[in-house]
């Protein structure tokens, strides 16, 4: 059995975001723990509109939402590194998600997923995790593992080279790796 292909959606715009910091050191950390490849994709990158109804009504849905599908599809696993804004994941996150919702077909369904989050604040974004867990098993019937990691502090938790500088940190990003790995070659049997 091939080890499986993970892709990692980091959910924020800003340049220096620690959710990006947090995808990357993730992605970096997956080969090494289970998976033969991670790919982080760039929401941004797809441009979309905020949704709008009329506007699918008038031109259908962009055909940059087929991308996220397709790279969706292409892997055997999901990774969503969010940040936290108001209790919540970010708009380009929900809203790229609220467009993948409108394709026809549903090709998310047992998708193996596991969330992290990262926030300046002391819960690291905690809120935020329960309303992506609602919200993508709700609508798109991913199957999302329990084990889910919130970096707290997260503007004091990376080095220099992006590297987290917290061991307990670092195992529960691992650990959150690990069991995701073991989820998705589960299923594949």
């Amino acid at each position: 059995m091939n080890a499986p292909q993970l892709l990692v959606l980091p959910g924020s715009l800003r340049q220096g975001s620690y959710a990006h910091a947090l995808a990357r050191h993730a992605a970096a950390r997956a080969t090494q723990l289970g998976f033969g490849a991670a790919t982080v994709f760039d929401l941004r990158a797809l441009q979309l509109p905020i949704y709008d109804g009329d506007l699918e009504a008038e031109q259908g849905v962009p055909a940059a939402v087929q991308q996220l599908q397709d790279a969706i599809q292409a892997h055997q696993a999901l990774l969503i590194v969010t940040p936290e804004y108001n209790s919540y994941p970010p708009p380009l996150l929900f809203n790229s998600l609220d467009w993948l919702s409108r394709l026809s077909e549903n090709r998310t369904a047992m998708k193996p997923t596991a969330l992290m989050s990262s926030s300046p604040g002391q819960y690291g974004g905690l809120r935020a995790l329960n309303q992506l867990r609602l919200f993508v098993q709700g609508n798109f019937q991913m199957l999302v593992q329990p084990q889910q990691f919130a970096l707290g502090r997260a503007d004091q938790a990376f080095d220099a080279q992006g590297q987290l500088q917290d061991a307990r940190a670092e195992k529960a990003v691992d650990g959150v790796l690990q069991a995701l790995a073991a989820l998705t070659n589960q299923l594949a049997r």
